[in-house]
């Protein structure tokens, strides 16, 4: 038996409700030690798939989309929930996540499960792939199509991220979106924040509360030509 593809959702549906999410959260176990790596993410993957990408099930293969790449794959359920609650696919998918022959892995998977660019779970690979997206797109000749990469705190621990923000900052890469998901887990801080580590980069660089939508959006549609845009959201590593 091998894993199926996740089918996008036909026809009419409801509009999608961030109210709803923890209960689609709930459909899915078996991977309860990651679930604070995914309700940390929960309140920016809602505000970027509802208000900020530009991408829908209809035009997830188009080449003008915006991309998203979830670095932080290690802990997919909310990710999952968001992309079922906006269509991608049916919510009953989410029932069978982490089972044999499920297209929903502990890991997301590009080719099983509509809307998802990129592989991942491994820290640190997820930014410097933005990098490259970006680079590709501009290769191409497309410039419009914006980029957003959600890694974690952690992953700034990991050398391959910081030789993405070294480049992206000197090459004005404004395509580029990072967010960075603070919940205290890093190994080691930086002096001044987070934010901080970008700006001296060359970044355009904010600090939002992690929870609070209208700082998330504001913070997200800021205006930052020239520099590519990172947004540090915080969020209680206990809640």
């Amino acid at each position: 038996m091998t894993n199926t593809t996740a089918a996008p959702v036909r026809g009419l549906r409801p509009s999608p409700d961030f109210h709803d999410l923890g209960r689609l959260i709930s459909l899915m176990t078996g991977a309860e030690k990651h679930a604070p790596a995914a309700h940390s993410t929960t309140d920016a993957l809602w505000v970027l798939y509802d208000r900020v990408l530009r991408v829908t099930p209809a035009t997830a293969d188009d080449p003008d989309r915006d991309r998203f790449l979830l670095s932080k794959g290690h802990g997919p359920m909310a990710y999952y929930a968001v992309l079922a609650a906006h269509g991608f696919f049916d919510e009953e998918v989410l029932r069978g996540f982490g089972r044999y022959g499920s297209p929903l892995g502990h890991h997301p998977d590009r080719l099983l499960v509509p809307g998802v660019e990129i592989g991942s779970g491994s820290l640190g690979h997820g930014l410097p792939l933005a990098v490259g997206t970006v680079l590709g797109l501009r290769a191409q000749g497309l410039t419009d199509p914006r980029v957003w990469v959600l890694v974690g705190d952690a992953e700034l621990d990991e050398g391959s991220n910081h030789e993405a923000i070294a480049h992206a900052g000197p090459a004005g890469l404004d395509q580029l979106h990072t967010v960075v998901i603070d919940n205290a887990s890093a190994t080691h801080g930086w002096p001044g924040g987070i934010a901080s580590r970008f700006e001296a980069a060359g970044w355009s660089a904010a600090t939002v509360d992690g929870r609070d939508h209208e700082a998330l959006y504001a913070a997200f549609t800021a205006p930052h030509p020239g520099r590519p845009r990172a947004v540090v959201a915080r969020v209680d590593p206990k809640a």
